[in-house]
């Protein structure tokens, strides 16, 4: 079973965190979530939610697979130093590392995105990107896989980049039933993107 630290900070987009853990939380044989926050108080989402972390990122504990969602605060969240540091040495040592939405952004500012493709919110897309100034921004994709990483759109995209992340570490079937359990229409290609164009992206 592979351990996977979910990052939540204050501000966070409620689908975001929420659509991932649906999605990869229904194979608790394959990996166990455990939402990770700055401290140990509860952390309120976007939307007024408060949720309390499961640990800290001053426990010392090394994860498999890192998610990083994302919010209109997730950079906010990159200027602080225990943050980097935490979210840089994860990095490191999980095999695989999933962002969504802003998320991605977040954690362009340790670095670890450097000479990765990835994508980010459309929206947000022009807006923010400069806080990763080495990365290959893919400006149009639903989400992007690139070695360990994978990257996605704005929030709902995160429930298609989870369904991928499933098909890839267990398999394709597991992610179809899971999506259909859900009543939930996958977008299977990840190059599927109407909301860059929309938003004068191509």
């Amino acid at each position: 079973m592979k351990s996977l630290a979910i990052f939540i900070f204050p501000g966070i987009q409620t689908l975001d965190l929420f659509g991932p853990i649906e999605m990869l939380g229904a194979f608790p044989d394959h990996m166990q979530l455990t939402l990770v926050a700055e401290t140990a108080a509860p952390v309120t989402t976007r939307h007024g939610q408060r949720i309390v972390p499961d640990a800290t990122i001053h426990d010392g504990t090394a994860y498999d697979m890192l998610l990083i969602p994302g919010g209109d605060s997730a950079i906010d969240a990159g200027h602080r130093a225990p943050v980097i540091d935490w979210l840089s040495s994860t990095v490191q040592t999980a095999d695989t590392v999933m962002t969504v939405c802003t998320g991605s952004i977040l954690l362009a500012m340790t670095g670890a995105l450097d000479g990765v493709r990835a994508t980010t919110n459309k929206q947000d897309f022009r807006g923010t990107i400069h806080h990763g100034p080495n990365v290959d921004w893919v400006p149009k994709a639903r989400w992007v896989k690139d070695g360990k990483f994978y990257t996605s759109s704005g929030v709902s995209a995160g429930i298609d980049m989870s369904l991928g992340v499933i098909a890839d570490l267990i398999t394709p079937d597991a992610a179809e039933e899971q999506a259909i359990g859900t009543e939930y229409e996958w977008h299977r290609n990840a190059s599927w993107d109407p909301f860059a164009e929309r938003c004068g992206l191509v």
